[in-house]
């Protein structure tokens, strides 16, 4: 939603070893654990794929909002429709609160949650579920009346800034108190509004959610940031992850619920300090893998996570729902391209990876797809390369790294020890002669059947336009 700014990177070694061990606990981090982002998938319709979503070994599923919301385009389910369109609808419709309870028409109601964790359960996947208690619905009006009364008064809701438009993403106080893309913003300060936001956010908790993924988290202000006159107080986090309670009123089980923030990466954002409170999004190490695919080459820049933050504190994708769907800015890379990335951050030691769930049916040439709300995603999600490499990561969580690419970047290789993945980043076919810790001996990938040959501490082999290997130590 605002420009991105990718920090400057300071040339370095083409091999790095990533951050382990003991520091690695900070948030619940375990570095085998990979997510999968179900966007706009009904409840029924994730429940349905529960057992799908374990085999491919994703220890987290991943929710569109769950709250009410407001019913726009007549309730029309499109994920994107346009004027003519013979099913009207918008996906965003469901980032626009009327109220912090249990239930949209476009998802599925609180018994649909219920039986979705449920299901979860069964077959041993966590739910996190996408939060914003940052804004409202562009016609605040349409908030229910329940809200209202429970703040005190519909004014009581939004900041006194709340309905006036930031115009410089970089000025804390316009950031963080101003309305946002047309929605008002809302008092997040207010007791009365965080007594009500916990009751919506330990009524999913009890019915089995075990996390949280706060939207427009850098919208929120921080304890440094300024306050908007109606606040005491910038004390929202500490009331949203348990540290303090709201009218006697505590997040429940705050040591077992994995909180993340979309704190999108810009100049003047609070990277730091955010990330000392919860885990965050690493929107530019997404921005510069996807450069490398459109590149067709990988450089020294994939060695930096770019952010100042543990990389065990941040949650990786190559790609997120709002690179494609808002401005199309990954829309355009190939499902393989995809793929491919997805391999080579997978199969890193350090980060959450994220895998967003492409529309069904979509192409190249039609982003939208099939255009419901509902359906499940295109079968990206569970193909042979994805669930392979989710499975390596999971084998190799123990093992550091060392990341090294081929002369010119085409091809890279994440050494784990005990297994390497095999990364061409080009969309032409790749000679590969590099050093390697693998012991001698020939190595199959299982996915492909391609065979590996290694002799005297170095491997050879061909690789296919955008082809991923992953061999394990012998």
């Amino acid at each position: 939603m605002t420009k991105l700014f990718i920090p400057r990177v300071v040339a370095g070694t083409l091999a790095l070893a990533a951050v382990g061990g003991a520091m690695a606990q900070k948030h619940g981090y375990q570095n085998d654990e990979v997510i999968l982002h179900a966007w706009s998938w009904s409840l029924d319709t994730i429940a349905s794929n529960m057992k799908t979503i374990a085999d491919a070994g994703y220890n987290y599923v991943q929710t569109s909002p769950v709250q009410a919301c407001f019913v726009g385009d007549g309730g029309g389910m499109a994920l994107f429709s346009k004027p003519g369109d013979s099913v009207q609808g918008k996906w965003y419709y469901y980032y626009q609160p009327t109220d912090w309870t249990i239930g949209n028409y476009m998802l599925g109601d609180r018994s649909d949650f219920k039986a979705m964790c449920d299901s979860a359960y069964k077959y041993g996947v966590k739910v996190i579920v996408d939060v914003l208690p940052n804004h409202t619905a562009v016609d605040h009006t349409a908030v229910l009346p329940g809200l209202d009364n429970a703040v005190g008064g519909h004014e009581n809701l939004f900041h006194a800034n709340g309905f006036t438009p930031i115009t410089d993403y970089n000025d804390r106080m316009q950031c963080t108190t101003g309305e946002m893309g047309g929605l008002p913003d809302v008092n997040t300060e207010n007791p009365d509004f965080q007594h009500y936001y916990l009751q919506y956010v330990n009524d999913l908790i009890n019915l089995g959610a075990r996390g949280f993924r706060y939207d427009t988290a850098r919208h929120i202000g921080l304890p440094s940031d300024p306050l908007d006159p109606k606040a005491k107080e910038n004390d929202f986090w500490a009331v949203a992850t348990g540290k303090k309670a709201a009218k006697g009123l505590s997040m429940l089980m705050p040591d077992s619920v994995f909180i993340y923030g979309e704190v999108l990466q810009d100049r003047n954002v609070k990277e730091t300090e955010y990330a000392a409170i919860m885990d965050v999004t690493a929107s530019a190490y997404g921005h510069v893998l996807r450069q490398a695919l459109e590149n067709g080459a990988a450089t020294p820049d994939l060695l930096d996570w770019h952010h100042p933050a543990r990389p065990e504190q941040l949650v990786t994708w190559v790609e997120s729902h709002d690179t494609y769907c808002n401005a199309h800015e990954s829309a355009g890379l190939s499902d393989e391209q995809i793929r491919a990335a997805w391999v080579f951050l997978t199969a890193r030691q350090g980060g959450r990876p994220l895998f967003f769930s492409r529309p069904e049916g979509s192409t190249r040439e039609n982003y939208w797809g099939t255009n419901r709300i509902g359906n499940r995603g295109n079968d990206e999600f569970f193909a042979p390369e994805v669930v392979a490499v989710n499975k390596f990561r999971h084998a190799m969580a123990s093992q550091p790294e060392a990341v090294t690419f081929s002369d010119g970047g085409a091809v890279a290789m994440v050494d784990r020890t005990k297994g390497i993945a095999l990364v061409n980043f080009s969309g032409k076919a790749q000679k590969l002669k590099m050093s390697t810790t693998l012991p001698d001996g020939s190595y199959t990938d299982a996915v492909s059947g391609t065979v590996f040959n290694v002799a005297k501490g170095r491997i050879e082999g061909k690789l296919a336009p955008l082809g991923t290997y992953l061999l394990y130590k012998n």
